[in-house]
């Protein structure tokens, strides 16, 4: 890809939407000469489930997202603040930022041959705001109640106009991949369309194969605009054991991968893999499930974070400070508008115990939902649950694959569990972060529903004055600090392993979520 996605995640089990992301720089011995490189070869890359999906408006979770990034192409791209085009050649606001105007390049195509041209793109947005086709992308391009209008100009000018001015519309633009007008009009429920089993993009790879369970193969679009990619073809092997797919990656049977800390010098130590370090642009944090009667209780909320030592919960979860830091809000580093200086909940297993009694809440029993495919969840939860028993709380650990976790949690009448763990990355921009928290949010796991909480967020995206919007996006870090319905825990780093056999690493770039930017650029030496 050359975009910036989103991603949220129930449990390091990456359920997205994403903006700016973060770049790494890969290790030095990552970086290979040009000479060095040879076109062919086939890239096998290990991923932790099957896609939820291969059509990009509805494209939540890692899997899915990391496939679309070589599968699909963006308008355009930001990484570090800076903007690069991609189907789109420009796109000009007009100064009081309440129309945008794209210009797509000359001779796109889609993989099936037909052409890319502004349809396609009006169609994209009419269908991601049709409510009936539930995107949760839709919330981005709704402002204050009203939704953009998208329309076309010429075969490659598209007009967006706004219903009122917003500093994220650019931030949320950068989120979307046309999809093929020709292929889904007429669709009742695109969603569940059988046409989204063979999926035709517009990226540098085009589908060739998937059987669930096993892998999804892309093989290179030669007609792609930008060049022909270097690769023949990426594979990706779906690795539910992390055990397994580290062995794999040993074996030369993998050839890239995100590895967990806990597999960092096994790994590093065969000498067989670059390993490239980056910070992932996210956030792991615990979610209390408030459709539970007893979790509607702040107070039960603050004493449960209050038993937990978080820089202990980090080691043991990460195994070392050198892969995440402590979070302190729900907006990542990266993300404008970030405050640190936010209320925290220090360890006190004592206050803990009588916040739970002013809350006549001891003798609790909690269910506790995590993805059983991730060391790190496994690890932290154990620990939860040792530290909970020592305030009387009593927790039944719930180990979920990734595909049940991730339905339950996207269930609104969800009561099948009262905490798990999440995660998201989403980027610079923080209205990407709304479909989190609005009470009627897509991707809202807390289920916390606040008309006070949805006026902030709401207000927050169309402000286009620096110091009032930051003022917002502070107040609304501050309520959710005080609320804690989701408890921030660390930002972590993402750890890639790959195959010393292959090259463009760097020009690849690292990044948040889909691992590179660009794998068209990725070579066998």
């Amino acid at each position: 890809m050359k975009r910036n996605r989103s991603l949220l995640t129930v449990g390091l089990l990456t359920l997205v939407m994403v903006a700016s992301a973060c770049s790494g720089a890969p290790t030095e011995e990552s970086k290979t000469a040009s000479s060095d490189s040879k076109v062919g070869g086939n890239l096998i890359v290990a991923i932790k489930d099957d896609p939820k999906t291969f059509n990009p408006i509805y494209a939540g979770d890692r899997m899915s997202l990391t496939i679309d990034q070589s599968l699909y192409a963006p308008f355009f791209s930001i990484n570090n603040g800076k903007k690069t085009f991609v189907l789109a050649e420009s796109l000009t606001p007009t100064a009081d930022l309440t129309k945008y105007t794209m210009k797509l390049r000359s001779g796109l195509t889609w993989h099936d041959g037909q052409k890319l041209t502004a349809d396609d793109v009006v169609f994209t947005f009419n269908s991601l705001l049709d409510e009936k086709q539930h995107s949760y992308f839709r919330s981005l391009f709704v402002l204050d109640g009203k939704p953009i209008q998208v329309s076309k100009v010429d075969e490659l000018t598209v007009d967006f106009v706004l219903p009122q001015a917003t500093a994220a519309f650019e931030g949320a633009l950068v989120q979307i991949f046309p999809i093929p007008k020709h292929i889904f009009e007429g669709e009742a429920d695109m969603e569940k369309s059988a046409k989204n089993n063979k999926p035709i993009g517009s990226g540098p790879f085009q589908f060739k194969d998937y059987r669930p369970g096993e892998y999804i193969m892309l093989t290179r679009y030669d007609n792609y605009f930008a060049g022909k990619a270097k690769l023949d073809a990426i594979t990706y092997r779906v690795a539910k054991d992390s055990n397994t797919a580290v062995l794999a990656l040993q074996n030369g049977e993998v050839n890239m991968m995100m590895i967990e800390p806990q597999d960092y010098n096994k790994v590093k130590e065969t000498g067989k893999t670059n390993i490239v370090m980056f910070p992932s642009g996210g956030v792991t944090s615990l979610v209390f499930n408030v459709n539970i009667d007893v979790m509607k209780k702040k107070e039960v909320r603050q004493a449960i974070v209050q038993a937990l030592d978080k820089k202990e919960l980090i080691t043991t979860g990460f195994s070392s400070t050198d892969f995440a830091e402590p979070a302190s809000s729900i907006f990542t580093p990266d993300t404008l508008y970030q405050k640190k200086d936010l209320k925290a909940y220090t360890y006190n297993p004592e206050k803990a115990k009588e916040l739970l009694k002013a809350a006549g809440a001891e003798g609790l029993k909690i269910r506790f939902a995590y993805f059983n495919a991730s060391k790190t969840e496994a690890n932290m939860a154990l620990y939860v649950q040792q530290k909970l028993k020592a305030i009387g709380v009593e927790v039944e650990l719930i180990p979920l694959d990734g595909a049940a976790l991730g339905k339950k949690a996207l269930n609104k009448d969800n009561t099948d569990y009262d905490m798990s763990f999440g995660g998201y990355s989403m980027g610079f921009e923080p209205d990407a972060y709304k479909p989190l928290y609005l009470s009627n949010g897509s991707y809202n796991y807390s289920h916390y529903k606040s008309e006070e909480f949805d006026k902030l967020w709401i207000k927050a995206a169309v402000e286009t004055d620096v110091t009032k919007r930051a003022d917002l996006y502070q107040k609304i870090q501050d309520i959710s600090a005080e609320e804690v319905t989701t408890y921030p825990i660390a930002y972590g780093k993402s750890i890639v392993a790959v195959d010393t056999k292959f090259g463009g690493l760097e020009e690849a770039v690292p990044k948040q979520v889909v691992l590179f930017d660009d794998y068209a650029k990725i070579f066998m030496k």
